[in-house]
């Protein structure tokens, strides 16, 4: 199972592994309170993709459409697979202050639909 939470918000005892799903590290965490994993930035979107969308929620569908293509044939897509094999509980982790429209949410959609 994949969650998705803000990296801002307290790991919980349900997370089970949390990784990171952005390119740059999250301002004003430490790794410590973060409490991450595994960080895969190759699975984040490209910055000229995260610049275009700039979180506005009525470019969502294209964006998820345009990240789709370029997590075609991206190995840290693979990684995940596997580590949904060998785990029960997956949380990818994010920055965005918006909680339905942001990477992590694309990314889990993505993943449960090329699985």
């Amino acid at each position: 199972m994949i969650t998705v939470k803000r990296i801002y918000e307290k790991p919980g005892i349900d997370d089970g592994l949390r990784i990171l799903v952005e390119r740059l590290w999250p301002r004003e965490i430490s790794r410590e309170r973060a409490h991450i994993d595994l960080w895969l930035k190759d699975v984040a979107p490209s910055p000229e993709l995260r610049k275009w969308f700039n979180h506005e929620d009525e470019k969502w569908e294209e964006f998820v459409r345009r990240y789709y293509l370029e997590l075609t044939g991206n190995a840290g897509i693979e990684r995940i697979k596997t580590l949904m094999k060998e785990n029960n509980n997956i949380t990818f982790v994010y920055s965005s202050r918006n909680i339905e429209h942001n990477n992590a949410v694309a990314l889990k959609n993505i993943i449960y639909d090329i699985k």
